[in-house]
């Protein structure tokens, strides 16, 4: 009765009627064009749970997909979503950036070759061409999975794809693609006739991690507006949760363009990936992570997790 009780006092706070003129604006950097990755952002919109929370939020996809975390720690933006490996390598450089959420709750990233192909497993990948779209940490990620097969990237050729990792596979422009996200790459191939199959990165000797994530600058942590966005947030993917179909509905709405049998089988296959409790942080998957990076040279220290990531309360 106790916990029925409290939850109903705080949704009845998150829904209570606020007027625009006393809404306090956050402008929120995505990053990358909108998709089904930022669904529960776009269902609180929608929902209204933004607005009774007394927040006017306003979502802008960026030009240069690496330039909203930056704008952040300059203070040119009050959030950004952003991605947890990204969060370590701009901590070790010192930027004054905090997580505050988490949207997508487990990697998205995967190595992906052929179904048809020859290549059943990591080991065969010896003597092979793997395509990249990101140099750094995509390799890091390779060289760890190579690894644990008595390998190096020096088994490998790896080549720059850039954004064009499915048309690259089809090709046979390379074996194998490095940075294939599962939720879009998997099903773009099958549509393309050309089934595929993923080695899961977390399955392959490297750490889980949060794939998106929403930051904030450090010097506005005590702002009450990011505590109302984190519950707003909450409440949106829940209810997204609760009624997919109807989730996907509000996600598409004015956005008819986004209405295609590639997004709506990225809609299915991210639903169980987001966070049910955004702002609940795990320490020591954050810790674990930074340990990671470090042993594959892409940090040299690794902060306190408390100075770059935090739980709102």
């Amino acid at each position: 009765m106790k916990k029925n009780s409290l939850v109903a006092a705080l949704l009845a706070a998150l829904l209570m009627p606020c007027s625009a003129s006393a809404a306090e604006r956050l402008t929120v950097l995505l990053d990358w064009f909108i998709n089904p990755d930022h669904g529960p952002l776009y269902v609180a919109q929608e929902r209204g749970y933004f607005k009774a929370a007394g927040l006017l939020v306003e979502f802008k996809a960026p030009a240069d997909p690496n330039a909203p975390p930056k704008l952040v720690a300059a203070g040119k933006a009050d959030l950004a979503i952003s991605y947890q490996p990204q969060l370590h390598i701009q901590a070790d450089r010192g930027l004054p950036l905090v997580r505050i959420a988490t949207l997508v709750a487990t990697p998205l990233n995967s190595l992906v070759v052929l179904k048809e192909g020859p290549i059943k497993s990591v080991r065969d990948l010896k003597g092979k061409k793997v395509g990249f779209s990101v140099g750094g940490f995509e390799d890091a990620l390779l060289s760890a999975m190579l690894a644990r097969q008595g390998m190096t990237l020096k088994d490998i050729e790896l080549i720059n794809v850039n954004f064009a990792l499915s048309p690259a596979l089809i090709s046979g422009k390379v074996d194998a693609v490095i940075g294939a996200f599962r939720n879009f790459e998997l099903n773009q191939l099958d549509l393309k006739g050309r089934a595929g199959r993923a080695f899961y990165v977390e399955e392959e000797g490297v750490p889980a991690y949060d794939e998106l994530i929403v930051v904030a600058n450090q010097k506005d942590l005590g702002r009450p507006a990011l505590k109302k966005f984190v519950a707003a947030l909450e409440a949106g993917v829940q209810y997204l949760i609760n009624h997919p179909k109807k989730s996907w509905d509000l996600f598409i709405k004015g956005r008819e363009k986004l209405d295609d049998e590639l997004n709506r089988l990225a809609w299915r296959d991210t639903l169980p990936r987001f966070a049910l409790r955004p702002g609940a942080l795990s320490t020591e998957r954050y810790e674990a992570f930074a340990k990671f990076l470090k042993k594959q040279g892409i940090v040299k220290k690794t902060p306190p997790v408390e100075t770059y990531a935090t739980e709102l309360r």
